[in-house]
């Protein structure tokens, strides 16, 4: 079972935005069908980009964001689900070469120093560690933020998306009163947003930081990876396709103007991008320098 390595060899990076301390941290590689990762964009091209193993998986990565800005210790994204058994493992070809607890260490926190967490959505690959095995809230201090709409979608799965949502690692949550359901867009400290951004399902947000004139954006499953930066790359994944597009086009062209710095969750190499034009209209993302 060999995925294509991933060339990051620094894990947990930092960045300054404004008066914020910015860390990318990472949970650790899985795999994905290739071309579920890239919908109806052929093979040929999406290749090129993120080569495939012999089982048509390309390596991905988990990477948690966690944002210290005035004394306040806010954790995007929790990680990987860590109860699957030996074939859920296999599956997703699972690799923990590290975890978000090893990158909190490395900054000198624990999880009892998170005052916020975000949820762009609650999937296992991205809310996967707001739990325990025991099933205790991983970060007993947080309030959970997620948007209302997604709370409800976890809470009442259909057939298309109930795959994607693990109870055990919401549930409890829920149970101990300590999510904060948003509805839309919201600053939750000043220059912290969550934004709505529909389309992978109906409840995604991305997060927006802006401080001392700069401007970073967490984007969530609309961007996994640099590689979907063009409009068509949309994965298949996505219950609202055309709704991501549409997203897409609003979007990219205001993070271009603002010179953002862009974090996606997924892509294996790189912590830290920017939006540059596309040679054939619309926009590509490079690491940022």
């Amino acid at each position: 079972m060999s995925l294509p390595s991933s060339a990051r060899s620094t894990w947990t990076q930092h960045r300054r935005v404004g008066e914020a301390d910015v860390y990318s941290l990472t949970d650790g590689q899985f795999g994905l069908d290739g071309g579920a990762m890239f919908g109806n964009v052929p093979k040929v091209l999406w290749e090129r980009r993120a080569p495939a193993d012999h089982l048509n998986r390309i390596r991905l990565r988990i990477n948690p964001l966690l944002i210290r800005l005035n004394g306040h210790n806010t954790l995007v994204e929790t990680g990987f689900w860590d109860g699957g058994d030996e074939k859920f493992e296999t599956i997703y070809g699972l690799d923990r070469d590290e975890t978000v607890f090893r990158g909190l260490e490395e900054v000198g926190l624990t999880p009892d120093d998170i005052h916020t967490v975000i949820n762009t959505h609650l999937h296992f690959d991205h809310a996967g560690r707001n739990t325990t095995l025991l099933g205790d809230p991983t970060f007993p201090n947080a309030r959970y933020v997620v948007q209302a709409a997604e709370l409800q979608e976890a809470t009442h799965t259909h057939e298309r998306n109930r795959a994607s949502y693990i109870p055990e690692t919401f549930r409890p949550i829920l149970d101990a009163g300590l999510f904060d359901a948003v509805d839309g867009e919201q600053e939750l400290l000043p220059g912290l947003s969550v934004l709505p951004v529909p389309g992978h399902n109906l409840g995604q947000q991305a997060v927006v930081l802006r401080s001392g004139g700069q401007t970073l954006v967490y984007t969530a499953d609309m961007l996994p990876t640099l590689a979907h930066a063009p409009y068509p790359y949309i994965t298949g994944y996505d219950l609202y396709p055309v709704t991501t597009l549409e997203h897409k086009r609003k979007y990219l062209p205001q993070w271009y103007e603002a010179g953002a710095l862009i974090c996606t969750p997924h892509d294996p190499d790189v912590a830290f991008a920017k939006l540059v034009e596309g040679k054939k209209g619309g926009f590509e993302l490079v690491a940022a320098e």
